[in-house]
């Protein structure tokens, strides 16, 4: 079963952190480079931030570098991403996927879970 359900969203005051997890099945994450992204209203989803299988290699969109971590813990399938210093253009949806995005192969379509609403008042 395809499945990425990403939780820990909320609102925050600017300056504030959160921190989002996304719990993966198996068939999604089985060591794959996973990311971060989000989609702002009237925007493009974009990806942020992503990670390889083994957690030793990480990259970051230039608008989140040294702010965000992105991290992720094999044995429970799931990857975190600790977001500080936030800034009410961070304000989003975010959503994890693979890097690429994962296609079912029924479909050939991009599965993506719900995401999380992550909003930072000024």
């Amino acid at each position: 079963q395809v499945q990425l359900v990403e939780s820990g969203g909320g609102l925050v005051q600017a300056g504030g952190s959160l921190r989002l997890s996304c719990a993966a099945s198996v068939s999604i994450f089985n060591a794959r480079v996973m990311g971060w992204y989000r989609q702002a209203p009237g925007q493009q989803r974009e990806l942020i931030a992503r990670i390889n299988g083994f957690g030793g290699n990480t990259n970051y969109a230039d608008s989140v570098k040294g702010r965000f971590t992105i991290s992720r813990d094999n044995a429970k399938n799931t990857v975190y991403l600790q977001m500080d210093s936030l800034k009410p253009e961070d304000t989003a949806v975010y959503y994890c996927n693979t890097f690429p995005p994962y296609i079912v192969a029924l479909t050939g379509d991009n599965y993506w879970g719900q995401g999380t609403q992550v909003t930072v008042s000024s």
